[in-house]
């Protein structure tokens, strides 16, 4: 049986950001699998890479909460501590902790129901899975309390306590959607403008959706400048961020921009990543504004001028 030289179990409470820790994780090279059934643990370790030969040194990242079918806190902590003994590998415990009115907040803002608590209060659930994920905190070897963090904040961190030896030579590189209405973001080293794309927002079946949703995405790639312009961005950022790296800049944020930050910009953004990942970079996309409410009076002008032609 072939193992990985390293194994980091991402666990912590509901709602704390375990998504975005194993999302973050792929994206600065490592393997990534969430909810593993613990009974299938030695079948996924056995499986061999889909590239035999390839990343044979890749980390890999299992992400293990109290949805978990079988989990038991004890029985994970124990069949852990004998793998890193008997296979002689680093065998590690990422613990996402926040407090508890923190959480109830984002609970009520996601409107999600807490998976311990689907009849119950939302505190009725974090507190019992506070006791059932409390082994697990008691040995965990990094344990990250989330509670005043931004989404961003926990990437940033994750990448700084993850990154693997050879990414750690270039700048950690951020790719951010954010809207003109709502403020230019001050970190940008790279900012582009997107508001000469077809706005989506003024189709009212679009208008509900993000740059995330496939048929907002097919809207604005039949723009016709839409093509050359993600070649010239992305050809763009391939050619400068060897050369920020060679100035030994630590931190590059390019900002994808549109007008209220929750179609054409996060649409763009996700692709301009997907390029530079393609290109061996390993952005981090983050999307500022694209949680915000549509709104006509942020758009600022109606989809047609006066001579009937579509408004961009």
């Amino acid at each position: 049986m072939t193992f990985p030289t390293r194994i980091l179990v991402v666990t912590g409470m509901s709602g704390a950001g375990k998504s975005t820790a194993l999302k973050t994780l792929e994206d600065i090279g490592w393997e990534t699998v969430d909810n593993l059934p613990l009974s299938l643990l030695d079948r996924l370790l056995a499986t061999p890479s889909a590239s035999p030969g390839v990343n044979a040194e890749r980390p890999l990242a299992i992400g293990i909460d109290s949805r978990t079918r079988g989990f038991d806190s004890l029985a994970l902590v124990e069949r852990l501590t004998g793998l890193g003994t008997a296979e002689g590998i680093s065998v590690s415990i990422l613990f996402l902790d926040c407090a508890s009115v923190e959480l109830e907040r984002r609970y009520s803002e996601t409107r999600r129901r807490h998976p311990l608590a689907l009849d119950r209060l939302v505190t009725d659930g974090i507190a019992r899975e506070r006791e059932l994920l409390s082994p697990i905190r008691d040995v965990a070897s990094h344990v990250i309390d989330t509670t005043g963090f931004s989404v961003n904040d926990l990437r940033l961190r994750i990448r700084a306590d993850f990154m693997t030896g050879e990414d750690q030579e270039g700048p950690t590189i951020t790719v951010m959607s954010f809207g003109f209405a709502r403020g230019v973001p001050r970190n940008a080293d790279l900012m582009f403008d997107m508001r000469f794309l077809d706005n989506p927002h003024w189709d009212a079946t679009l208008r509900p959706m993000t740059g995330l949703d496939s048929d907002v995405g097919a809207f604005i790639m039949r723009d016709p400048s839409y093509d050359e312009a993600m070649d010239r961005i992305g050809g763009l950022a391939r050619f400068l961020l060897p050369r920020y790296a060679a100035e030994g800049k630590a931190y590059v944020t390019i900002a994808i921009g549109c007008t209220g930050g929750r179609h054409r910009s996060v649409h763009v953004a996700e692709h301009l990543g997907e390029r530079l990942r393609g290109a061996g970079f390993s952005p981090t996309v983050v999307h500022r504004d694209m949680g915000a409410r549509p709104d006509d009076m942020v758009e600022g002008r109606h989809p047609r001028d006066a001579s009937g032609a579509n408004v961009k």
